[in-house]
Protein backbone atom coordinates (compact mmCIF):
# COMPACT_ATOMS: atom_id res chain seq x y z
CA UNK A 1 0.00 0.00 0.00
CA UNK A 2 1.41 3.28 -1.04
CA UNK A 3 0.18 6.69 -0.34
CA UNK A 4 2.03 8.87 -3.30
CA UNK A 5 -1.07 11.49 -2.55
CA UNK A 6 -3.00 13.33 0.54
CA UNK A 7 -6.45 11.46 0.46
CA UNK A 8 -7.60 15.07 1.11
CA UNK A 9 -5.37 16.26 -2.53
CA UNK A 10 -6.66 13.16 -4.08
CA UNK A 11 -8.39 14.57 -7.25
CA UNK A 12 -11.08 11.72 -6.57
CA UNK A 13 -12.43 12.35 -3.38
CA UNK A 14 -15.01 15.22 -3.98
CA UNK A 15 -16.45 12.58 -6.29
CA UNK A 16 -16.48 9.52 -3.84
CA UNK A 17 -17.48 11.80 -1.11
CA UNK A 18 -20.94 12.81 -3.74
CA UNK A 19 -21.11 8.98 -4.11
CA UNK A 20 -20.72 8.54 -0.70
CA UNK A 21 -23.29 11.37 0.22
CA UNK A 22 -26.04 8.93 -2.03
CA UNK A 23 -25.77 6.08 0.64
CA UNK A 24 -24.93 7.86 4.24
CA UNK A 25 -28.43 8.50 4.72
CA UNK A 26 -29.39 4.54 4.72
CA UNK A 27 -26.12 3.88 7.06
CA UNK A 28 -27.31 6.71 9.36
CA UNK A 29 -30.37 5.07 9.74
CA UNK A 30 -29.20 2.16 11.27
CA UNK A 31 -26.53 4.36 13.03
CA UNK A 32 -23.70 3.81 11.35
CA UNK A 33 -21.42 5.77 8.80
CA UNK A 34 -18.01 5.53 6.89
CA UNK A 35 -14.83 7.68 6.37
CA UNK A 36 -12.28 7.12 3.63
CA UNK A 37 -9.20 6.89 4.92
CA UNK A 38 -6.97 6.39 1.62
CA UNK A 39 -7.08 6.00 -2.13
CA UNK A 40 -4.10 3.54 -2.62
CA UNK A 41 -2.08 3.88 -6.16
CA UNK A 42 -4.10 0.80 -7.11
CA UNK A 43 -7.17 2.52 -6.98
CA UNK A 44 -8.52 0.95 -3.89
CA UNK A 45 -10.91 2.97 -2.00
CA UNK A 46 -10.09 2.62 1.67
CA UNK A 47 -12.67 3.36 4.10
CA UNK A 48 -13.68 3.34 7.89
CA UNK A 49 -16.44 1.76 9.05
CA UNK A 50 -18.12 4.08 12.37
CA UNK A 51 -20.68 3.61 14.46
CA UNK A 52 -22.94 0.69 14.16
CA UNK A 53 -21.55 -0.29 10.99
CA UNK A 54 -18.34 -1.15 12.55
CA UNK A 55 -19.81 -4.21 14.51
CA UNK A 56 -22.71 -4.89 12.25
CA UNK A 57 -22.73 -8.29 10.93
CA UNK A 58 -23.98 -7.29 7.64
CA UNK A 59 -21.14 -4.82 7.14
CA UNK A 60 -19.54 -6.80 4.23
CA UNK A 61 -22.38 -7.23 2.56
CA UNK A 62 -23.12 -3.74 3.16
CA UNK A 63 -19.89 -2.41 1.84
CA UNK A 64 -19.56 -4.60 -1.14
CA UNK A 65 -23.44 -4.00 -2.86
CA UNK A 66 -23.94 -0.91 -1.35
CA UNK A 67 -21.27 1.01 -1.07
CA UNK A 68 -18.82 -0.05 -3.21
CA UNK A 69 -21.36 -0.61 -6.25
CA UNK A 70 -22.38 3.09 -5.58
CA UNK A 71 -18.57 4.59 -5.59
CA UNK A 72 -17.86 2.46 -8.60
CA UNK A 73 -20.68 3.66 -10.79
CA UNK A 74 -19.97 7.16 -9.83
CA UNK A 75 -16.04 6.72 -10.17
CA UNK A 76 -15.29 4.14 -12.30
CA UNK A 77 -11.75 4.68 -11.78
CA UNK A 78 -12.23 3.22 -8.37
CA UNK A 79 -11.51 -0.58 -8.82
CA UNK A 80 -12.08 -2.10 -5.11
CA UNK A 81 -13.46 -0.57 -1.93
CA UNK A 82 -12.18 -2.28 1.58
CA UNK A 83 -12.92 -1.23 5.41
CA UNK A 84 -10.14 -1.12 7.37
CA UNK A 85 -11.96 -2.41 9.99
CA UNK A 86 -14.46 -4.69 8.36
CA UNK A 87 -15.13 -8.17 10.38
CA UNK A 88 -14.40 -10.68 7.35
CA UNK A 89 -17.91 -12.85 6.62
CA UNK A 90 -15.96 -15.93 7.68
CA UNK A 91 -14.92 -14.71 11.18
CA UNK A 92 -18.49 -13.32 11.85
CA UNK A 93 -20.32 -14.60 14.54
CA UNK A 94 -22.04 -17.89 14.18
CA UNK A 95 -25.61 -17.80 12.01
CA UNK A 96 -27.99 -20.57 11.02
CA UNK A 97 -26.61 -23.02 9.66
CA UNK A 98 -28.20 -25.69 7.13
CA UNK A 99 -31.82 -24.83 5.93
CA UNK A 100 -33.94 -22.89 7.74
CA UNK A 101 -36.88 -24.72 9.50
CA UNK A 102 -40.13 -24.09 7.47
CA UNK A 103 -42.84 -21.37 9.10
CA UNK A 104 -45.01 -22.88 11.98
CA UNK A 105 -48.84 -22.81 11.21
CA UNK A 106 -50.60 -20.42 13.25
CA UNK A 107 -53.81 -22.14 14.42
CA UNK A 108 -56.99 -20.25 13.43
CA UNK A 109 -58.95 -19.36 16.22
CA UNK A 110 -62.63 -20.89 16.26
CA UNK A 111 -65.39 -18.43 16.45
Amino acid sequence: MTHSVAVEEHPLLSRIEQALDTIRPYLAADGGNVRVLNITDDMVLQLELLGACGTCPMSPMTLKAGVEESVKKAVPEIRSVEATNATPMEEQPAGQTGHPLPPTPVPTPQF
